[in-house]
C-alpha cells in the first residue's frame, strides 16, 4: 500500500534495525577492502547471503540469456505514475552504504558530468510530448515524468563545506534543445543537444559558459519514445568524440530508420566536427557510455526494441567494437531475426554479432558508470553501475533501481545484483517515488544518482 512519509520512515527504522541486528547476531564481519570472510560460527558470512539476495535473474538476464520466442505474452502497456518523495524517503542500497539527497528543486534532471574541481554539472530536459497522441496517452506519459515542457539548460552543482550535499547551484548554461551528454575537454565545453553538437570556449575559472556556441555536429532530432537522448564521451587522449543517436521508430516499420545512417548508431568524430563516422550500428537506443578501465574498451547501455511480450528483447550492457553491427531493427541478440523484420535484410541478420550482458527486457537501462574510482568496497569497484530508468511496456513493473554488474578481467564476469532500489511506492497502484537515470561518480568517490522524475540527485556513499 502507499505510505505516508512517517509510516515511511518506520518502516524505513525497523528494516535497518532488523539487518543491524541479524549482523550482530551472527557474527558477520568483512575486511575494509569488502572480501568475503567466515562468520564467527564458521559459516557463510551474512555479507555473502545478503548478496545473493539482491541477485537478479530471469531468461532476460545475464551473459547467456535464454530468449522466449517472440510474443509469449502479450504487448502490455503499463506506465507508472509519479507522486513524488515522502518527506524523508530516500531509496534504498545494501548494509554498508548511506543515502543521501545531494540536492533536490531541480527540473527533471537527466544527466550528471562532474568537473575536475569537484563541482557537478547536471542537464535538466525531458520529452516534449508529441502533439499528435490522443490526450489520454499525453497524460499518462506526463504522469510517468516522462514528458512536459523541458527546461533545456544545464546547472552547476557544488558542495563547497563538504558535508555531501550541494548548498549552491547556478546556471551554467542555457538555451539549449533537450540537451543530454556534457563534455569539458581542453578549453572547449561541448553540449549535446538533441539535433546537435555544440562547442563553446570555456573557462574552468568562471562560473558559467558565456561564449557564443558552435554548431559542430548536425544529428538527427528527435525520435520514438525518448529517444531524442545524445550522450557523448571522449576519447581517453581526447583525439575523438563519441556520439550517441537513438532510432526515429521501435522497429522501423515506418522506414524511416534507414534512410539516415546517423540513426541507431554512436558516431565518432574529431573534438571540431569534422571527419565524422558511424563507429558502430544496429544499436537501437545506445546512452550510457564509459571506458572499461582494464581493457581501455568503450562499452554503451542500449535500450532495445518493444512489443514483442513481457520478456523480449533484452536491454543490454555491451563493448562497442569499432564497424561492428549489432542487429536492429532486423535481428536481436545476434542472429536472432525479428519477425517483423523477416526475410527483408538476411545479409544482416548474419552479420548482427550478440551485444555482452542482458540487463532485463524493457528495463530502460540509460545510465552507466564504471567504478574503478568509487570509495567503495573492492568487488565494486570492479564492475558497472547501470541507471534502470523502468518499464511501461512489461505487464508488471521492471526497473526502477540501480544496478551492479561485476566484472572479471575487463568483461562482465557475475549475476546481475541489485544496488540502489526502493523507488516503486506501490506496484499495484503503478504508483513510483521516482525513477533513476544518469550516474557519475563525484570527486569524493560517492555515487551520485539522477533521479529525473524526482526532480533530485541521490548520493551513495560507503560508510
Amino acid at each position: 500500500m502507499t505510505m505516508t512519509s512517517a509510516s515511511y520512515r518506520r518502516r524505513r527504522k525497523t528494516l535497518h534495525f532488523v539487518a543491524a541486528s541479524a549482523l550482530l547476531l551472527a557474527g558477520a564481519c568483512r575486511t575494509d577492502q569488502g572480501r568475503e570472510v567466515e562468520t564467527a560460527s564458521g559459516g557463510r558470512s551474512v555479507y555473502a547471503a545478503a548478496q545473493e539476495e539482491r541477485q537478479i535473474t530471469g531468461p532476460d538476464v545475464g551473459l547467456a540469456p535464454r530468449l522466449v520466442a517472440p510474443a509469449a505474452t502479450p504487448s502490455a502497456v503499463n506506465f507508472s505514475r509519479v507522486i513524488g518523495w515522502p518527506a524523508e524517503g530516500e531509496p534504498s542500497a545494501p548494509a554498508g552504504f548511506t543515502v543521501t539527497l545531494f540536492v533536490d528543486g531541480l527540473d527533471n534532471p537527466r544527466w550528471l558530468h562532474p568537473l575536475p574541481n569537484g563541482d557537478v554539472l547536471v542537464a535538466e530536459s525531458r520529452t516534449s510530448g508529441p502533439a499528435k497522441l490522443p490526450p489520454e496517452v499525453r497524460q499518462k506519459l506526463a504522469a510517468s515524468g516522462i514528458s512536459g515542457p523541458s527546461a533545456n539548460r544545464i546547472s552547476r552543482l557544488r558542495d563547497a563545506d563538504g558535508d555531501g550535499r550541494a548548498e549552491m547551484r547556478e546556471t551554467f548554461l542555457e538555451g539549449l534543445n533537450q540537451p543530454l551528454g556534457m563534455l569539458a575537454l581542453g578549453n572547449w565545453f561541448y553540449a549535446a543537444n538533441t539535433d546537435a553538437v555544440l562547442r563553446f570556449p570555456y573557462d574552468s575559472a568562471a562560473a558559467r559558459v558565456t561564449g557564443r556556441g558552435r554548431k559542430i555536429l548536425d544529428l538527427p532530432a528527435g525520435g520514438y519514445n525518448n529517444h531524442w537522448t545524445r550522450n557523448l564521451i571522449a576519447s581517453r587522449d581526447g583525439s575523438k568524440l563519441y556520439v550517441t543517436v537513438g532510432s526515429a521508430t521501435n522497429v522501423d516499420d515506418e522506414r524511416i530508420d534507414r534512410r539516415d545512417e546517423r540513426r541507431a548508431a554512436i558516431l565518432e568524430v574529431n573534438p571540431d566536427g569534422s571527419g565524422m563516422r558511424v563507429f558502430a550500428s544496429g544499436l537501437r537506443n545506445p546512452n550510457g557510455l564509459g571506458w572499461e578501465p582494464e581493457s581501455g574498451a568503450l562499452w554503451s547501455a542500449v535500450n532495445e526494441r518493444d512489443e514483442l511480450g513481457d520478456e523480449l528483447v533484452p536491454d543490454y550492457l555491451t563493448s562497442v567494437r569499432q564497424g561492428a553491427f549489432y542487429g536492429w531493427p532486423y535481428a536481436y541478440w545476434g542472429s536472432n531475426e525479428d519477425p517483423r523484420r523477416k526475410g527483408e535484410r538476411p545479409d544482416l541478420v548474419a552479420k548482427a554479432i550478440a551485444p555482452d550482458f542482458a540487463v532485463g527486457a524493457h528495463t530502460a537501462t540509460l545510465g552507466l558508470a564504471f567504478g574503478e574510482r568509487l570509495g567503495f568496497p573492492e568487488r565494486y569497484r570492479h564492475g558497472a553501475f547501470i541507471g534502470q530508468h523502468g518499464s511501461w511496456n512489461r505487464s508488471t513493473f521492471v526497473g526502477y533501481r540501480v544496478a551492479f554488474v561485476p566484472f572479471a578481467n575487463g568483461r562482465p564476469g557475475g549475476t546481475l545484483e541489485e544496488f540502489l532500489t526502493g523507488f516503486i511506492a506501490d506496484s499495484a497502484k503503478g504508483e513510483v517515488w521516482g525513477r533513476p537515470v544518469g550516474l557519475a561518480v563525484a570527486r569524493d568517490g560517492a555515487l551520485l544518482v539522477a533521479d529525473d522524475a524526482g526532480n533530485r540527485v541521490w548520493r551513495v556513499a560507503a560508510r
